[in-house]
C-alpha cells in the first residue's frame, strides 16, 4: 500500500449511526454496537499503518447516560468486555491508550479496567488512542477552569500567566496536539459536544455512512478530503502560500 503524504496527525471522530445500522437489519441496538467495535479496531489498525500519531474517539458521551437503561447496560458490558479482550492485543502493536472523561460515573470493575489498561501501554508511541467516555465538550472547559482557578488561589499559578496555553494544559487532552481532522459519520452534521475547545481550527467532514460500515476506504475518504483543503488559521490563501515557500 502506497501511503498518501500530508498525514493529519491527529484524528478525532464522532462514531455514530450503530443503532440505525441494527435497525435497518431489524436487529438489537445492541448488535450495532458491536459492530461498530469491529469498525473501531479496523480504524485504530489502519492510522497506526498511515502513520497517524493520534486518534481520539467519541465512545460515550455524557449524554447518552440518559439512553434507555437497557442498552447503557449493554454498552457497559460491551465496554468492559472490549477492555478485557482488546488491550492486550493493542498493547502489543504499540498503541498508547488513554481515557478521557469523568471516569468516577463508572462502576469499580471499568474503573480498575481502564488504569490497568493506561498503565499497561504507557509506553507505547507508535499511535496514542484516546477514548473519550463520559465525555463532554463543556464538562472539559468547565473542569479545566476549575482546576486552573484552585491553582491561581493557592498561589500555584500568577494570574497574570493565565493565558490560552495554561487553560489548555488543565483540559482531558492537554499534552496532546488539537486535531488536525474531525470526522463524524451517520449523517449528522453537529460535533455534540464533542472537543469544543481543540476543535477551534479542526477542518470537519461528515459523511453518511454508519459508523458499522465505516472501513479503511472509508477512511482514506476523509483523508483525501482534508488534504484537498487550505488550513489559512486566520491568514489569506496568499499569505499561506507565502509561507509555504519560505
Amino acid at each position: 500500500m502506497t501511503v498518501p503524504s500530508n498525514i493529519p496527525g491527529h484524528i478525532a471522530i464522532v462514531m455514530d449511526g450503530n443503532g440505525r445500522w441494527a435497525k435497518k437489519r431489524n436487529r438489537p441496538r445492541s448488535m450495532g454496537h458491536q459492530a461498530g467495535l469491529k469498525a473501531l479496531k479496523k480504524t485504530i489498525k489502519h492510522c497506526a499503518r498511515l502513520g497517524v500519531k493520534t486518534l481520539t474517539i467519541f465512545a460515550f458521551s455524557s449524554e447518552n447516560w440518559n439512553r434507555p437503561d437497557g442498552e447503557v447496560t449493554r454498552l457497559m458490558e460491551i465496554f468492559l468486555r472490549a477492555l478485557d479482550k482488546e488491550v492486550d492485543t493493542l498493547h502489543e502493536n504499540g498503541i498508547c491508550l488513554r481515557f478521557i472523561g469523568d471516569l468516577t460515573a463508572f462502576q469499580t470493575a471499568i474503573q480498575t479496567k481502564i488504569a490497568e489498561a493506561q498503565t499497561l501501554t504507557a509506553d507505547n508511541n507508535r499511535l496514542v488512542a484516546n477514548v473519550a467516555v463520559n465525555y463532554g465538550g463543556r464538562w472539559d472547559i468547565t473542569q479545566a477552569g476549575k482546576h486552573l482557578a484552585e491553582a491561581v488561589l493557592e498561589g500555584r499559578l500568577p494570574l497574570k500567566e493565565v493565558d490560552e496555553t495554561q487553560f489548555a494544559s488543565y483540559l482531558a487532552l492537554a499534552g496532546s496536539p488539537d486535531p488536525d481532522l474531525l470526522i463524524r459519520t451517520g449523517g449528522e452534521m453537529r460535533i455534540s459536544n464533542f472537543l469544543l475547545w481543540q476543535s477551534a481550527y479542526t477542518e470537519i467532514y461528515f459523511t453518511p455512512i454508519l459508523w458499522p460500515d465505516f472501513d479503511e476506504t472509508s477512511l482514506d475518504q476523509a483523508i483525501a478530503a482534508f488534504q484537498s483543503r487550505e488550513r489559512r488559521y486566520g491568514r489569506t490563501s496568499d499569505q499561506v502560500k507565502s509561507i509555504a515557500s519560505a
